[in-house]
């Protein structure tokens, strides 16, 4: 984006960060105007030929220069991350990480996953399926993982020969600097790697470009249903990671300690704020009492505090609204009959109020509540005792969310046969909140549309092109 004269302080376009444990601005950013973004745009349409006809090989090596550099800066990233949007510090780092890894594999699998299909031979003809670029893809990532979920699109995109526009939620606009710094840093050229801080206004009018050729959206179901209402005239490309409601099914063989410190953990990291964080736990009746024990004692484990501190293993909700929100679904909830298990007088700094909150398990709930239908996005999960392992999948499956579930069992053919019978796109056994990249990260219903990592996620970012030559008769023959 071309250089701005910053405005005052008081200007509608400055685009201010406010780090959830202060309420201090940590990030100033004037936000784009209409002429900023055509110059992207046309810096994008500009490059992404040449990019495109340059050798694979070149471009996994400057994609894996920009992991480089990206990686040379991990100290750097993860004090942002805490700063921007609360994460512990003492966890920041594992998204360099995650981004290395994630990175890594997709440039690994590069080549096996762009080679051209070739059917059999047929005499007289040349005939292959290729997969070629897209042209520009805008990437619109969230502030949870604001990495983790960049990562996913923007190196395969650039890796497959596509030019990059990458906008962040402005509640992260670091990670879209860094990104793009790295890139510049390995030698990347001018206009391939852009980022832009737009207003929700000029993000749907960029969605709506033609110059735009796939869009990459990670966030909210109602910010996926805006994406599409910006892309109403258009037949463009659109992946939508959503959000999720993601269930926990702990049958009555499980290791009962093991399932309820990882379920908790599965529950509170990040502070709730995950997609596929576990939300719905639904436990066998034989072991209800010893998990809801060792579920109760698993929270304890957890502290709440300054995540600029190393010790704490929870900080603030992202906002206030945000805890706020958390807080009415709680308070619903009990007002309808549950009762929450974990004192919050147990987290002190949640007496903060605004958006510290304390985590919770809620029992005595029902599909009649908010808590366990809508998404919560918090550290909070609502648990029911269920008779069968056939009411336990009845129940996860009535949510017009699926993204993950898990399931917690010693017996992995009898969650092999559950697996099949999950509406999710990830089935885990004795893990969960976890995106392996070597497999495809998707869901159905809410959740979205589209696959990303694995070779299917390089298909999502390139379209087929059918070779079908007849050669010319051989003189010689």
């Amino acid at each position: 984006m071309p250089p701005v004269t910053p405005p005052a302080s008081s200007d509608p376009r400055v685009q201010r960060t406010r780090s959830p444990a202060t309420g201090d601005v940590v990030v100033e950013r004037v936000l784009a105007t209409p002429a900023d973004l055509e110059t992207v745009l046309a810096r994008a349409e500009a490059a992404r030929r040449d990019w495109a006809r340059r050798p694979l090989a070149e471009r996994i090596a400057l994609v894996s220069g920009l992991v480089d550099a990206f990686v040379a800066r991990k100290a750097e990233i993860a004090q942002g991350i805490t700063d921007q949007m609360g994460r512990p510090i003492r966890w920041s780092a594992g998204e360099v990480g995650g981004f290395e890894d994630r990175a890594r594999h997709m440039l690994a699998i590069a080549e096996e996953a762009l080679a051209p299909v070739v059917p059999a031979p047929k005499p007289g003809f040349l005939r292959r399926i290729e997969r070629v670029p897209l042209g520009t893809v805008l990437v619109l990532s969230p502030w949870n993982y604001p990495y983790l979920t960049a990562v996913n699109a923007v190196v395969p995109a650039l890796v497959a020969g596509n030019a990059v526009i990458l906008k962040h939620s402005d509640q992260t606009p670091l990670a879209a600097e860094e990104i793009v710094a790295a890139g510049t840093a390995a030698g990347l050229p001018a206009g391939v790697l852009q980022f832009v801080h737009m207003s929700h206004e000029l993000t749907a009018a960029a969605v709506g470009d033609a110059r735009i050729h796939h869009v990459c959206f990670t966030g909210s179901v109602a910010g996926g249903h805006a994406v599409v209402r910006a892309a109403k005239d258009r037949f463009v490309g659109i992946g939508l990671e959503l959000g999720g409601k993601d269930a926990a099914i702990v049958r009555a063989d499980a290791d009962v300690a093991f399932a309820a410190a990882n379920v908790v953990e599965g529950a509170l990291f990040n502070s709730g704020q995950s997609c596929c964080g576990v939300e719905r736990v639904y436990v066998h009746a034989d072991i209800w009492d010893s998990f809801l024990e060792a579920a109760v004692a698993a929270v304890g484990d957890w502290t709440l505090g300054d995540p600029r501190d190393p010790a704490p293993w929870l900080g603030p909700m992202v906002r206030p609204r945000n805890a706020e929100l958390v807080r009415q679904q709680l308070a619903a909830a009990a007002a309808a009959g549950a009762r929450g298990l974990v004192d919050p007088s147990s987290f002190p700094a949640a007496a903060q109020g605004g958006a510290w909150l304390a985590p919770q398990l809620m029992v005595d709930v029902d599909h009649s509540m908010e808590l366990m239908r809508e998404e919560t996005f918090g550290p909070v999960a609502g648990i029911m005792k269920v008779a069968s392992d056939a009411e336990a999948v009845r129940l996860a499956n009535d949510s017009r969310y699926g993204l993950t579930a898990s399931i917690w069992s010693r017996d992995v053919e009898a969650a092999a046969a559950l697996s099949r019978e999950l509406e999710v796109g990830t089935v885990f056994l004795n893990r969960c909140d976890y995106l392996d990249p070597g497999l495809a990260w998707t869901g159905v219903k809410d959740p979205g549309r589209g696959a990303t990592l694995s070779v299917l996620g390089y298909h999502e970012l390139t379209r087929p092109r059918s070779i079908h030559f007849r050669l010319p008769a051989d003189p010689e023959a």
